[in-house]
C-alpha cells in the first residue's frame, strides 16, 4: 500500500490481526491505531483530535472495533465527509451491519472474509406469516453467539439479495440494532421475533 491509498472500511473476520497488519502494510507512513472492542464517543472525540494535528506529509488513522456505537458514528459523520489535508481515515470491523448506512455511504468498502459457507436461511421473508416466524425462531433458539449474528447477516442477504426486497428506513435500522443486541447478550428469540415482525403483511400484525 501507499500514499495513494485512501480512506475506506475493510471488513474481516479478525480485527486485531488486520489492523497490526494494515500498520506494517502502510510503514512508513505515521499511523495512529485505535483498536477497541466497543468504539465508543471518547474514542471518536480522540480520532478527531488526532486528524486536526496538521502532517506535512500522510498520517492513517486506524479505527479497529467489533461494534461502534451510534453515538461515536455520528461524531465520526462530518470528519469522515471532510478529513483534513494528508489525514486517511480507515475502519475496521468484522461485518457491514455494525456501521450505520451514513457512514457505509461515505467511504468505500473492501471485504476482505475468508472463505466460508453460507447457509441460506430456510424462511421466506415475502409473504411471511406468524405460524413460520414462530417456527423459524424455536428452530434457531439455541444459537452461539458467533452463530447468531451469522444469522442476522443471512437473513439480510435472504432479504435485500434473494428475494429483492426493497427494505425501508425502519427494517434497515433493526437489523443494525438486532446485530448490535446480539453483541450485548440479548436473548436471540426477542431479538428474531422483533427483526421478523416488520416483514409481516400488516394485517397479520394485529393493526
Amino acid at each position: 500500500m501507499n500514499d495513494a491509498l485512501g480512506s475506506h472500511i475493510i471488513i474481516c473476520d479478525n480485527i486485531e490481526e488486520r489492523a497490526s497488519l494494515l500498520q506494517k502494510e502502510l510503514a512508513p507512513n505515521r499511523v495512529v491505531s485505535y483498536l477497541r472492542d466497543d468504539f465508543k464517543i471518547e474514542d471518536a472525540k480522540a480520532v478527531a483530535a488526532e486528524a486536526y494535528i496538521a502532517e506535512e506529509s500522510t498520517k492513517y488513522l486506524i479505527m479497529a472495533a467489533k461494534t461502534f456505537n451510534i453515538i461515536s458514528q455520528n461524531a465520526l459523520l462530518k470528519l469522515l465527509e471532510e478529513p483534513p489535508r494528508n489525514i486517511e481515515l480507515i475502519i475496521i470491523t468484522e461485518s457491514k451491519s455494525t456501521l450505520l448506512p451514513t457512514v457505509r455511504s461515505r467511504l468505500k468498502i473492501i471485504k476482505e472474509h475468508t472463505a466460508v459457507i453460507r447457509e441460506e436461511s430456510d424462511i421466506k421473508l415475502t409473504n411471511l406469516n406468524l405460524s413460520a416466524l414462530f417456527s423459524f425462531v424455536k428452530t434457531h433458539d439455541r444459537l452461539s453467539k458467533h452463530e447468531a449474528k451469522k444469522l442476522i447477516e443471512s437473513l439480510y442477504r435472504k432479504a435485500t439479495i434473494t428475494e429483492r426486497l426493497s427494505l425501508s428506513e425502519k427494517q434497515i435500522e433493526i437489523f443494525e440494532r438486532s446485530y448490535r443486541l446480539i453483541e450485548l447478550n440479548a436473548r436471540l428469540q426477542t431479538v428474531l421475533v422483533a427483526l421478523l415482525m416488520t416483514f409481516l403483511p400488516k394485517v397479520n400484525r394485529g393493526h
